[in-house]
């Protein structure tokens, strides 16, 4: 019985050894913190704009009308459609009705005469030709309407602007538009047509433009409307500010040392499309702000930064 209780003692002094051995090994191995992979960037100084994008759309507001000043046949048609035409330029001749009835009669009775009953029709004003209403052969009568010419001093760009954007734009102002093809134009209001849409509540601005080529009519172009402007204000992109479900109160994560962020409360200012002003603090140029990997961190966070946004 002594044998079997020594054994039984044994095996128990065994399996207690193998314990603390254990033991010993886990705590050895004992996971490190977590750090979570992160962004970072930093406050730029920079100009911001609070501002709208609107359509507005190419027009020729005035046309001229080039019209017989007799009756007769077209005897010759010089302009085509889409043409442009200047001022004094010859578009049509015109054979009274007369003279195609006479034909030479009056000049074998007087060959000095030199009578042929053409009549020079000329355009009064510059542009293009937007209608070609008559061909060679057809007969019109005096005031009849031969062609429609879009007159090019009148050409612009017409802006539909809602009512309550009506303070930022004023005669005379400059604005700049962005056409589909990639350029710019400058523009200027030139004039507010005092009525407003019943159903839309918009009123249309005529904006002019100095283009150096020849721009189309019913061109849509972006035109920008600036409500407000900061100059050389620290700002961060909008990843950077996290915010909770009411959206009322703001804070940025901050690195304080190589692997500890935390959460510093913030007053932003102006949004714009990408970035937000920061009123309160007031953040060193130096200082990192993370962008990516900030959602979600608790106020003190281990991390461990993966890149730099500048």
């Amino acid at each position: 019985m002594q044998r079997i209780n020594i054994y039984l003692a044994t095996i128990l002094l065994f399996f207690v050894s193998c314990k603390d051995k254990a033991d010993t090994s886990d705590e050895a191995v004992a996971p490190e913190t977590v750090q979570i992979p992160v962004t970072v960037t930093t406050i730029h100084m920079q100009t911001l704009n609070d501002y709208v994008d609107l359509n507005a759309t190419s027009s020729f507001l005035q046309s001229n009308f080039i019209k017989a000043s007799a009756n007769g046949y077209l005897k010759s048609v010089k302009v085509h459609l889409g043409e442009m035409v200047h001022a004094g330029q010859q578009a049509f001749t015109l054979q009274t009705k007369e003279s195609k009835a006479l034909g030479n009669t009056i000049n074998d009775l007087d060959p000095s005469f030199h009578f042929n009953g053409l009549i020079s029709i000329k355009a009064a004003a510059s542009g293009y030709i937007q209608e070609l209403n008559h061909q060679p052969g057809d007969y019109v009568q005096d005031g009849e309407q031969l062609a429609v010419l879009t007159d090019s001093r009148s050409f612009g760009f017409v802006l539909n602007l809602p009512y309550e954007l009506r303070q930022y734009v004023t005669k005379g102002k400059q604005l700049e538009l962005n056409l589909p093809d990639g350029t710019h134009v400058n523009g200027v209001v030139n004039s507010i047509l005092p009525n407003v849409d019943s159903a839309s509540q918009t009123q249309q601005v005529l904006i002019r433009v100095n283009q150096s080529k020849p721009l189309p009519q019913n061109l849509i172009a972006k035109v920008r409307i600036i409500k407000a402007q900061k100059n050389n204000t620290p700002s961060l992109p909008k990843q950077a500010v996290l915010t909770d479900e009411a959206q009322s109160n703001f804070w940025v994560m901050k690195m304080i040392d190589s692997v500890t962020a935390v959460k510093v409360p913030i007053i932003k200012g102006m949004e714009t499309a990408d970035r937000v002003e920061i009123l309160r603090p007031q953040f060193q140029t130096g200082d990192k702000i993370l962008l990516t990997g900030n959602y979600g961190l608790a106020d003190t966070a281990r991390v461990k930064i993966v890149k730099s946004q500048e």
